[in-house]
């Protein structure tokens, strides 16, 4: 699905009568290629071939990958993506050893702002925002983004929530 955040259209290619940019099936037995492989290759394919204009990819925690998300980086591009809450990483700078994500200590700032860290098995120098995301009263998401402009966790939240607009018709 492709989504305009500034007017609100969406199109949704995998359904009805409209042309894909790409779809792909999950073969592994036919061609050897695993899900994570698939979404490389739509990315590059809607980056240098189809040339669709986006900024931000949104994935679900099972496509968190050091490399997905560096081939992002790489394209010049912003996601943001629950990590699983059991997801090592480093808030203190390299001075305490990692930490399961849902085992850090969250103060008042780093609640409403967001606070970086190092994610294990990731380049030494690379960080990224991450923000506690209140989803239900029983559920909460540990939400990581190279956008290390981002300030606001309710703005991270925003941005993530439309993963999950419900899917119409749209021009």
């Amino acid at each position: 699905m492709y989504v305009n955040g500034e007017t609100g259209h969406f199109w949704v290619y995998a359904f009805g009568g409209a042309k894909p940019y790409d779809y792909r099936l999950y073969d592994p037995a036919g061609d050897g290629q695993s899900k994570l492989d698939h979404v490389a290759d739509m990315l590059k394919g809607v980056v240098y071939s189809k040339q669709l204009p986006f900024t931000t990819v949104l994935m679900d925690s099972w496509y968190a990958t050091q490399k997905l998300m560096a081939q992002i980086d790489q394209l010049k591009k912003l996601y943001y993506c629950p990590l699983k809450v059991n997801r090592k990483v480093d808030d203190s700078g390299g001075s305490a050893p990692y930490v399961r994500v849902d085992e850090l200590v969250w103060n008042a700032q780093d609640l409403q702002q967001g606070k970086q860290i190092k994610i294990r098995g990731f380049p030494k120098d690379k960080k990224v925002k991450l923000f506690r995301v209140t989803v239900s009263t029983h559920r909460t998401e540990f939400v990581a983004t190279n956008d290390l402009t981002q300030a606001d966790t309710d703005a991270a939240q925003d941005v993530c929530d439309v993963r999950w607009k419900p899917i119409g018709v749209s021009p």
